[in-house]
């Protein structure tokens, strides 16, 4: 209901969509004003849009639909509603008796013409199946999903990291080393000049309304640059191999040679100061005089071994200089040299590290410990691991040292401002940006969704106020980072209906989609009708599916097989309908034996499907060679069975089946599939996995059961299942004897065999043993043990072993149907355990600190078993977001630091994941 000065009305929408403007005619007294008694009730056609959960009309003149399945959508009201050519009902033309015959009321669907959508807000609603897989030969793998409903369904492709915006692209004429920009005073807005280095020589451009080479800047031009900097007022600084090149405003330069059989190896500056290091190992550092020239310092510091970097922190406000200089070593170590005018060039503090390292950038940020700026020194090194670590303002000491695996090459480090905040972009085989967190204030380390960089710096124009500029081969890239809340993006390839499962090509980046919709026409129905169809309606217009659905056909199924290529077309490069009401229920590709190796693709249907109460007329198993690299399907031949596979798998060589309650093994002939043995469970299979002889069948509403294979024997042998009746959505084996899985009522839970019974099944010649072996209440003759259980509040779509970065161990990683991506991580040490434990009885408790749902924490993890084995992230999590009081409590119950426990926090997601 939306209140406007005088009236309202109400927004009513059907189950297909169709929006309803409804309004109420008062009675009036004698004075004309409206009374509380209704004359009249009103109706009439408004918009169409997506099925909604809910509408919510904003006083702004907006319309937010938050949507059944699929994107939510955001609108702008362009008109009421008026003022149209729609018909409206009155109440008056129909009996106030409902028993009594009336005319039914028609009208036509349109598209939008009250409303115009102006955001679509990405949403995985419902989630359906999801793999994790390295198609882009990446350092870390992407996310794959299938999503939505009906029209709107998609095929999502999701990858950690940060969107960019290229502005600019230009080849140059030999590889640059290095590149930077400047300004030429402190008061200039947008920076003058962009410095290239080259191995001999360097380059320097004019940033104006175009970019051409300039020469008469004062910069040396027959050396690479190892500097440059904006120095004091109005002067320039680039530092070369053979000295320090101090260029005045008026063009006057002061050089500063280096000295006799020595070459500067590496540089920094800040606006006042500049240290530099020599090829035997000296420091010489020179700070500004009042007089805006560079002095000396009288001394040289000699290090022990060849310096590999330094790194000067910005000029605090209000101070003449960085109070510390960071100086890396070749021997593997990080120095902290103070800057003071009383001990200056003397050692503070000293980091041993695990390789040499080959970048240092000391930086201020936000930090969500103090809640206000702290000084960090970022480490970069050879092996391509990062470090952050605080450094003390006053002492120097360096603590808090935290890593992050970046890549394969060397870490280069570079201080960049990305919207108002200071940040560090790491360089390795891939660009990585370290920010703060808006919402925690928490730092976040986020690859770059872009081209591998070798050197980058800031640049500012009147076109790009907040951009870089980077080096990748022999091109000069200028880009924008845009968003820093969405470090996930996704790319949406739609597909036409709902999918049901998908299963990836073996050996291309291709994926093959099931896709179902109940009580739909298919399109050659569809065609049929119009084609016999003899009257002719002016009025029909074909709408797009996506807004407004395909023709409805109760007992119809619409089905189809598709072939996404998620890589190289981004799109769906292949479409196989299914006819005869076949719809699709289940998909693998299955190598078989008989065939010398060669992998087909398996599609399980199921004619005339009545999903409740359960009902069909046949199931079928339909085989197809692959073709075209896997691009093109060649039907083979289809197999009737007695009921509709639920669940198919590739098992040594054969096809593994569950046909209803039956777990069957069929392999593969020239007409039909073959089945070889068979063994009856006790409801619908829902799942199969598998490892070696053993295979795990997962039930509607049995849980799971472990079942043994025997070769010589030919039998599957069920030999041990679980004591609670789970109605399980997915599982996945974590190991051997472990499976995890999901459940209908969002449970997540980890079961385990016992020693001895996963040993006797696995005996050679124990199949007689197994088949004869006493049941147990009707079931197998051994139980599951119970390792783990969780209520996390989403139900589970899939689950699978994996692991989310490069160089992190392996996580059980889960999707829900609502769009809910988490994931499972186990502990390698009793102490984070006991840790953890703590932490999350401290967040959960009500002492001082309000239950995160409005209830007992403990009773809603526990909401249809108690949980078990799992401690609570999320909850561990919600101490970032803590005030300081409440989080300086708890660390004093936990005898620990509020920002040692912040790195234990974050440890433990960014070693797994992101």
């Amino acid at each position: 209901m939306h209140k406007m000065k005088g009236q309202f009305f109400l927004l009513l929408q059907t189950e297909d969509g169709d929006l309803f403007k409804v309004t109420i005619d008062m009675v009036e007294d004698d004075n004309g004003q409206p009374t509380g008694e209704v004359k009249a009730l009103k109706i009439k056609y408004f918009d169409t849009v997506p099925v909604a959960n809910s509408l919510h009309i904003l006083k702004s003149g907006f319309l937010f639909v938050c949507v059944e399945a699929g994107n939510n959508e955001f609108y702008q009201f362009e008109k009421l509603g008026d003022d149209d050519e729609e018909t409206e009902f009155t109440s008056d033309d129909f009996p106030s008796d409902p028993t009594e015959d009336y005319t039914p009321a028609y009208f036509h669907v349109r598209p939008l013409a009250n409303l115009n959508l102006v955001q679509s807000i990405d949403s995985a609603n419902p989630l359906m199946d999801c793999k994790v897989a390295n198609l882009l030969d990446e350092d870390a793998p992407q996310i794959y999903s299938i999503c939505g409903a009906g029209a709107r369904s998609s095929f999502k492709t999701l990858k950690h990291g940060l969107s960019v915006s290229e502005i600019v692209e230009s080849e140059l004429p030999d590889r640059p080393e290095a590149v930077w920009t400047t300004k030429v005073t402190r008061e200039d807005e947008y920076d003058a000049y962009i410095i290239l280095s080259f191995k001999t020589g360097t380059l320097v451009l004019s940033i104006g309304e175009t970019v051409e080479e300039v020469t008469d800047t004062g910069f040396l031009s027959t050396a690479p640059t190892l500097a440059v900097q904006q120095l004091g007022e109005d002067a320039l600084v680039q530092v070369h191999p053979k000295g320090i090149r101090h260029i005045r405003a008026d063009k006057r330069v002061n050089e500063w040679p280096a000295p006799q059989h020595r070459s500067i190896v590496a540089a920094t500056t800040n606006e006042r100061q500049v240290a530099v290091a020599l090829s035997s190992g000296e420091i010489v550092y020179f700070e500004m005089d009042t007089d805006g020239s560079l002095a000396e310092y009288d001394e040289r510091r000699e290090m022990t071994g060849t310096v590999t970097c330094l790194s000067l922190g910005d000029v605090p406000e209000g101070r003449v200089r960085s109070s510390f200089l960071a100086v890396g070593c070749d021997d593997s170590t990080v120095r902290i040299l103070s800057l003071d005018p009383d001990s200056t060039l003397e050692n503070k503090s000293v980091q041993a590290l695990t390789s040499a390292p080959s970048a240092l950038s000391i930086m201020a940020m936000a930090d969500s410990t103090s809640g206000g700026t702290t000084l960090y020194l970022h480490i970069g090194l050879y092996s391509g691991v990062y470090l952050r670590t605080v450094l003390d303002e006053i002492t120097g000491e360096l603590s808090d040292t935290r890593t992050r695996f970046l890549g394969l090459k060397p870490a280069k480090l570079f201080r960049v401002s990305v919207k108002g905040q200071n940040a560090v972009m790491a360089l390795s085989s891939r660009s990585w940006l370290g920010y703060t967190d808006t919402q925690t204030n928490g730092f976040m380390l986020t690859p770059l969704d872009y081209i591998g960089l070798q050197y980058v710096w800031n640049f500012t124009s009147e076109q790009c106020p907040e951009g870089m500029v980077g080096i990748q081969g022999q091109n000069l890239r200028i880009f924008t980072i845009e968003d820093l809340s969405r470090n996930l993006l996704q790319e949406n390839i739609p597909l036409p209906y709902t999918p049901r499962k998908f299963v990836k090509h073996p050996d291309q980046p291709l994926f093959y989609v099931i896709e179902a919709d109940n009580n739909v026409l298919a399109p050659t129905t569809r065609q049929k009708l119009l084609t016999e169809s003899t009257a002719v309606n002016g009025d029909a217009v074909v709408l797009p599916p996506e807004e407004f659905g395909y023709p409805r056909g109760t007992g119809h199924w619409s089905s189809c097989i598709q072939i996404v290529d998620p890589v190289t077309t981004k799109s769906v490069v292949f479409t196989l309908e299914l006819e005869d009401n076949e719809c699709a229920t289940s998909i693998t590709a299955a190598p078989f034996a008989g065939q010398d190796g060669e992998t087909f693709l398996v599609v399980g249907t199921a004619k005339d499907l009545v999903v409740s109460p359960r009902s069909f007329s046949a199931g079928f198993l339909h085989v197809y060679r692959f073709h075209e690299d896997g691009k093109e399907l060649e039907f083979i031949h289809k197999t009737k069975v007695e009921q509709p596979p639920t669940a198919l798998l590739a098992f040594q060589g054969r096809l593994l089946a569950g046909i209803g309650s039956d777990l069957r093994i069929y392999d593969l002939g020239m007409k039909q599939m073959l089945r070889k043995c068979q063994v009856q469970t006790s409801n619908v299979i829902v799942g199969l996995q598998t490892q070696g002889s053993r295979i795990i069948v997962s039930n509607v509403q049995e849980s799971v059961t472990y079942v043994v294979y025997k070769f010589q024997e030919n039998k599957l042998i069920p030999f041990a299942d679980d004591v609670i009746a789970r109605w399980t959505t997915c599982a996945t084996m974590v190991d051997y004897e472990t499976v995890a899985g999901g459940d209908k009522f969002g449970n997540l839970w980890l079961l385990r065999c016992p020693p001895k019974a996963s040993e006797e099944a696995d005996e050679d010649g124990s199949g007689a043993h197994l088949t004869h072996e006493r049941q147990y209440l009707s079931g197998a003759p051994n139980r599951l043990s119970l390792m783990a259980h969780f209520f996390p509040g989403d139900i589970p779509t899939s689950v699978q072993k994996t692991n989310l970065v490069a160089g992190g161990r392996d996580v059980v990683f889960w999707t829900g149907l609502q769009g809910t991506l988490g994931m499972l991580v186990p502990f390698v040490g009793r102490e984070d355990v006991d840790f953890f434990q703590s932490l999350e009885m401290q967040l959960a408790s009500t002492n001082g600190n309000p239950p995160l749902l409005g209830r007992d924490h403990l009773i809603y993890r526990s909401y249809y078993a108690p949980s078990k084995g799992i401690i609570d992230g999320d909850l561990c999590e919600t101490y970032f977001l803590l005030p300081n009081d409440k989080k300086l409590m708890i660390a004093g119950e936990l005898d620990r630091s509020v920002r040692e426990i912040e790195r234990k926090i974050s440890d433990m997601r960014t070693r797994v994941a992101y």
